[in-house]
């Protein structure tokens, strides 16, 4: 399991999505990119679309993820992202008493079981100690990340990519 940690966006993107029997349908689909700020998220979510997008579309949202760190899988089978909320528990040295802190994550895996495996062992390399508060799986499509040098090249090589169907 990887992990980055940067500053994240959750965009949504509507556009006419051809369906398995042919039809075309307005669709509304969720998309994390890492950017800097708003201008950079849409100019990246635009520029990752192009290949899956023919038509119109727009760019209905773009809100800052309450999380900054991401966890990706190299299993082929773990094609969904899950919000994860933990809590870490430290002890104040002043007051000596238990301090509570709230740290988001995002996880890619196949089941919340599986996700919060992940979590367990990326946390077992840590002396923190945390509490799982939820587990809840999300409607993001993929994740799209930055490269040094450049603004945004490509996603994650996750298997819910849109797919082109006009190919």
């Amino acid at each position: 399991m990887r992990s980055k940690t940067a500053q994240w966006f959750e965009t949504k993107v509507q556009y006419e999505k051809v369906q398995v029997d042919g039809t075309q349908k307005k669709v509304t689909e969720q998309y994390v990119v890492d950017s800097l700020s708003f201008t950079e998220a849409e100019s990246s979510i635009i520029e990752e679309m192009k290949p899956y997008v023919s038509g119109d579309y727009k760019i209905k949202n773009i809100t800052p993820a309450n999380y900054h760190e991401v966890f990706f899988s190299d299993d082929t089978q773990d094609d969904k992202w899950y919000k994860v909320k933990l809590t870490f528990i430290t002890i104040d040295e002043k007051t000596e008493k238990e301090k509570h802190s709230i740290v988001h994550y995002l996880v890619q895996a196949r089941s919340t079981g599986t996700a919060q495996q992940a979590i367990n062992d990326v946390m077992s390399k840590s002396m923190i100690d945390y509490e799982t508060v939820s587990i809840s799986e999300t409607k993001i499509i993929d994740v799209f990340e930055r490269s040094a040098g450049k603004s945004n090249n490509g996603s994650s090589k996750s298997s819910s990519e849109p797919i082109d169907e006009y190919e």
